[in-house]
């Protein structure tokens, strides 16, 4: 897949759980490790605005696209 997830990254740096982290952002921890190892087909905007709200960070800190 093209698309590389970062987010395991920015929650080690800020060192969050993912439980932490799916309950600031309104998900399941199951929803949230979906998304964190790449398995989501999509990313809702409010979603992606609510994990970048909560680590602080950009959207390119979360996806990363990588040429196959």
């Amino acid at each position: 897949m093209p698309i590389v997830v970062r987010i395991d990254v920015e929650l080690a740096k800020r060192k969050m759980s993912v439980g932490e982290f799916a309950e600031k952002i309104g998900l399941t921890p199951a929803n949230v490790a979906v998304l964190k190892n790449g398995r989501a087909k999509a990313v809702r905007f409010s979603t992606l605005e609510a994990m970048c709200r909560v680590l602080e960070c950009q959207p390119g800190d979360l996806l990363e696209w990588v040429d196959d």
